[in-house]
């Protein structure tokens, strides 16, 4: 009994697994203005979130995309080059969940051919 408790104890504390079917995306990660983003990478441009509409879940878990060679377009607001482990929805061009984010150097963006430069 001891062993199940501490078994269960352990799997609490265990950070959490990226589901199979989770995909790796890079890109340029746009936010133009308040509540809206757009990852844009080799197979196009995904829907993170639209300001009062639709919404990625763990969208708000995202940390700070500004940290690494922000451009700012807006204010406060423009784009970055990030990768994120996300599930999507081909169909809908969607992030349906995003389970990581990290900001990387625009040169990253940049040097990807197969990537359109952000407007």
């Amino acid at each position: 009994m001891v062993q199940l408790l501490f078994a269960a104890a352990l799997a609490l504390l265990a950070p959490a697994q990226t589901p199979a079917g989770a995909e790796r995306r890079c890109g340029w990660l746009a936010n133009p203005t308040p509540a809206n983003y757009w990852l844009t990478d080799r197979d196009g441009e995904w829907t993170i979130m639209v300001q009062g509409g639709y919404q990625a879940e763990g969208w708000d878990e995202m940390p700070d995309m500004t940290t690494r060679g922000w451009v700012r377009t807006n204010g406060y607001y423009g784009y970055g080059c990030a990768c994120m482990t996300v599930s999507t929805d081909r169909a809908s061009m969607r992030v349906t969940r995003i389970y990581a984010a990290t900001p990387v150097p625009l040169r990253q963006c940049r040097n990807d051919r197969t990537l359109r430069r952000p407007s």
